[in-house]
Formats: C-alpha cells, structure tokens, sequence
C-alpha cells in the first residue's frame, strides 16, 4: 500500500515540478493588470473544477487581504460564474446547459476584466463558448487545464497546462488547488508589502 500511495504522490509532484512558470507568471501578470484598472476576474468550471472557482472567489477577495482588511480599501473583485445555483439552473433548463457561463457572462464583461477558465480536459463545450466570448470582446483569458490542453489552451492568453495522461482528475485538479494556494500567497505578501510602505495615519 504505501509504495503505491509513494507512486501517486509522485505523479503530483512531478506535474508540479513540469508547470509552466513563464506562464503562470503571466497569469500573475494579467491578474494584477486587472487590479489595477478596476476590472473584474470572472472564474468558472464544471464539477470539481466548479468548486474551486468557488474557493478562489473567497481567496482573491478576502483571504489575500486579510492582513489589511482596514487599510487596503480597493481589493480584488472576482465573481463565480454562474453567481447563484437558481441561475445556473435557469440557463441549463431555458437555454442549455452549454450556455451556463456564456449567458451569464455576456451580462457583465468588460474590457478592463479578464477570465479564469478551468477545465481539466480544455474541452467542456460550455467552458469553450464562455471564453470565445471574452475572446470576441478582447478580454484576456487565463486557462488551466490537464491532459492534452484541449482546445482552451489554445485560446488562452495564458496556459497553465498540468500535462496527465487522460482522464486523470485526481491529479490535475489537486495540482490546480496547489497553484491557487501559489498566487493567493504572492499577492498576499504583495499587499502585504505594499501596506508596510504606506504611511501610518
């Protein structure tokens, strides 16, 4: 038992030593563009990768800040989509379920934002529509992906690509997880440096 667990573990170890650092850097890059015009980051996925959009909303707009919640007045603006479970339910039954993110982001997407789509195959038809959208309005989408990169990686303007062999979830969306953790605690310490330097009232 242990030597297999010591052979799973690996597998994620080494996806994470094989990432694209030129390309998260860029994401990095997009993400703190986006603050600083006032944009908005819009995240989606479907299943597993639906939850962690979920986590990296409460990540980017609270837990980066939480050292400087009273003294860092302009924070981050990232909203899940879609926002409400009613709506997501609304957009499959009335329109379909490929239109679950593309509907509700047409609502609000703007130059100054950028989206974060995450889909461990590249593939999911609904993920594919939503940042051809953002593509059409010039918006710059970061895209994590598994696999092969799918059809996403090729459209994003960054790929975080965790490279498996198919159909490995487990691995990609742990990997995933992880390179959440990384930016969240490279903008943690960013704010929390660029608070130390201001001055105390």
């Amino acid at each position: 038992m242990e030597q297999s667990l010591k052979v799973l573990i690996n597998e994620s170890v080494s996806a994470l030593q094989n990432l694209p650092l030129g390309e998260l850097a860029k994401a990095i890059n997009i993400i703190q563009s986006v603050f600083e015009r006032d944009g908005r980051i819009y995240i989606f996925g479907n299943g597993g990768s639906l939850a962690l959009a979920t986590h990296w909303v409460s990540d980017f707009n609270k837990t980066v800040f939480s050292h400087n919640l009273s003294s860092q007045s302009r924070r981050f603006q990232a909203i899940r989509l879609p926002s409400t479970e009613s709506e997501l339910s609304a957009w499959a039954n009335d329109v379909g379920f490929d239109m679950v993110f593309a509907g509700p982001l047409q609502n609000y997407l703007q130059e100054s934002d950028c989206v974060i789509a995450i889909s461990s195959s590249g593939n999911s038809v609904n993920v594919i529509k939503a940042v051809e959208l953002a593509k059409a309005k010039n918006v710059e989408v970061i895209a994590f992906t598994g696999f092969d990169g799918g059809k996403l990686n090729q459209l994003a303007d960054a790929k975080i690509f965790v490279k498996t062999e198919p159909g490995r979830y487990d691995t990609v969306e742990g990997v995933h997880d992880v390179i959440l953790h990384v930016i969240i605690k490279y903008f943690s310490d960013y704010f929390d440096y660029v608070c130390s330097k201001q001055p105390k009232k």
